[in-house]
């Protein structure tokens, strides 16, 4: 994979593990501190999370995709050129 293209998933992976280990320590260290409305955010948080990670996954599968056929058209050219 090229590097110029991986560079920002990192920052983007590392605030997302950042984000779903806060929530997690939340509801381990303090669940029954909690209130109704902090859970209810909390819970909507992680469910935005994993919105966000499935998107990740779906761009890095196109990303896959798109190098692919890059490669298959560059080596078209080098075995026809």
């Amino acid at each position: 994979m090229n590097p110029e293209v991986l560079a920002p998933l990192i920052p983007i992976s590392a605030i997302l593990a950042f984000a779903a280990y806060k929530i997690v320590r939340l509801f381990v260290t303090r669940p029954e501190a909690l209130s109704a409305d902090v859970t209810a955010r909390l819970e909507a948080l992680e469910h935005d999370v994993q919105g966000v990670q499935q998107e990740l996954a779906e761009t890095q599968e196109r990303l896959d995709f798109a190098e692919r056929l890059l490669a298959k058209a560059r080596e078209g050219r080098q075995i026809g050129g």
